[in-house]
């Protein structure tokens, strides 16, 4: 298994962070990773994730937001998430040795980025969103993904068809107005957090093959080298 290198990442007016970087010998494209609302950059599903990805040549550099690092359970505004996207994502850039650079995350590290490069974040050749959190759950809407159409990058969502935070009755249409730059990869079975129930017949680590090779194809298929 490969060692993660611990980094620390500078936040304008909002101090260190730390960060990991989970980089494979042979290094195709670098991810840059942000948590959700709820569990950090050192929880199981970014561990496994980025695991996965790298068994694939894509290399990962999670980060933790403010909050997170200081403790507090509560998410920080929208601009000092948005201006940890950007600091870690110049961190990637130093890190990536001249290989494509990716940045998403899941659930609200994905949207955070979503926002970053709507708001001028040009880094990035793609965007990758471990389950995008098109609404709260059991509120359907989708003036969250309003956004996207501001997004003029390669954009690959991964969703769960149990998803409570994003009806694909809802994000199928949203993604379609996105057109070609947009694509939707589905997991059948899974959650927002990519849990399948027992009767499925299928594990949690299989999901995150599937989802690992769904980036590893789109990001090829993409040609991501001749973006940004």
């Amino acid at each position: 298994m490969i060692q993660a290198e611990e980094l620390h990442l500078e936040v304008p007016e909002r101090g260190v962070v730390s960060a990991l970087l989970l980089r494979p010998a042979e290094m195709r494209s670098l991810l840059v990773l942000g948590h959700g609302a709820g569990a950090g950059m050192r929880h199981w599903f970014m561990e496994a994730a980025s695991e996965a990805l790298a068994a694939r040549g894509i290399a990962t550099l999670r980060y933790q937001f403010p909050y997170m690092e200081q403790g507090r359970r509560m998410p920080d505004r929208a601009p000092r998430l948005v201006a940890t996207v950007r600091a870690a994502v110049r961190l990637g850039v130093e890190r990536a040795e001249g290989v494509p650079i990716l940045a998403g995350g899941k659930s609200m590290g994905g949207r955070m980025t979503s926002l970053a490069v709507a708001e001028g974040l040009s880094s990035p050749a793609g965007l990758v969103f471990f389950g995008f959190p098109l609404h709260p759950a059991g509120k359907p809407g989708v003036e969250r993904a309003e956004h996207l159409e501001q997004v003029d990058l390669p954009m690959l969502f991964l969703q769960g068809d149990r998803d409570r935070l994003a009806d694909l009755t809802l994000l199928r249409p949203v993604i379609g107005r996105l057109g070609t730059c947009a694509t939707l990869h589905v997991a059948e079975g899974a959650d927002h957090s990519f849990a399948v129930l027992k009767r499925s017949g299928r594990t949690g680590e299989e999901v995150l093959d599937e989802l690992a090779d769904a980036v590893g194809i789109w990001a090829q298929d993409t040609q991501l080298s001749d973006q940004g």
